[in-house]
């Protein structure tokens, strides 16, 4: 691991950590940690020994305060276009991702930074964190983290945080649904591994199998989502992992899932 990437990655435990490295910066991300997160994601895909994602930010002020405007703006109009694609090509990698995402949230969360941590399954929140998408106050707007604002919170709230441009508080985004849990900075740590062990300890296929077919419907009619959700049941019920759970629990024992 090197210590001074914008963007560092350690596997332990079943889990991928992807930490955002730029402390001093309140964890701006750039052109590089953006590069360096698609590769990481491919590696924890790639992994069979891992089995959840965990993103967070270096230190307890900011888990990521958006992009680094001054290095996207800096270089003309067809580098920060680019860079803006590779942010959004980095959400739709990450929001349908078949393994469990879990966003360690340790601070200050905005603009581009929200959208990594909507883009994740379950968040777990400092208490102390703030949250917002400030973009309205210097004249742009939250763009590609509207896509997954819309998808998580409802519209005349989302509407609300968006056009004011207000830092909400953790109760704030927790009532809103923007984020699973919060708890006090010292517990963090603890509850964040709670979370992961239990990920972990769960089905690898039953856990890609479902995210990816829960994503599928997302849009479909309630009719056509209920026939192609039996259609996966069926196939989640074949995998030896289902016949290891079900043995396991009429044997009262713990279920050795191995991902088949």
């Amino acid at each position: 691991m090197n210590r001074d990437e914008h963007l560092l990655y350690e596997a332990k435990n079943h889990v991928a950590w992807i930490t955002i490295n730029r402390e001093s910066q309140r964890n701006a991300i750039t052109a590089e940690a953006l590069g360096l997160f698609q590769a990481y994601l491919d590696r924890a895909e790639a992994d069979p020994d891992i089995r959840v994602v965990c993103l967070t930010g270096v230190g307890d002020k900011a888990f990521c305060s958006g992009a680094d405007l001054g290095q996207a703006m800096g270089n003309g109009h067809d580098e920060a276009l680019s860079a803006f694609k590779r942010y959004a090509a980095v959400l739709k990698r990450l929001a349908p991702f078949p393994k469990p995402t879990v966003g360690r949230i340790n601070g200050s969360c905005f603009a581009g930074g929200l959208g990594f941590m909507l883009a994740c399954d379950i968040v777990i929140a400092a208490n102390h964190a703030r949250f917002g998408t400030p973009e309205v106050n210097v004249g742009l707007f939250p763009m590609m983290i509207g896509a997954l604002i819309f998808r998580n919170v409802s519209r005349k709230k989302a509407m609300e945080m968006i056009l004011l441009g207000e830092k909400l508080s953790a109760p704030e985004a927790l009532a809103m649904g923007m984020i699973t849990r919060v708890v006090p900075p010292e517990n963090l740590d603890t509850e964040t591994e709670k979370i992961l062990d239990a990920l972990a300890a769960k089905s690898p296929i039953g856990l890609a199998m479902g995210k990816r077919a829960f994503y599928a419907v997302d849009d479909l009619p309630l009719e056509d989502a209920l026939d192609y959700l039996a259609e996966k049941l069926l196939k989640v019920a074949g995998t030896a992992d289902a016949l290891e759970g079900i043995t396991a629990f009429l044997e009262k024992r713990t279920p050795v899932f191995t991902g088949k």
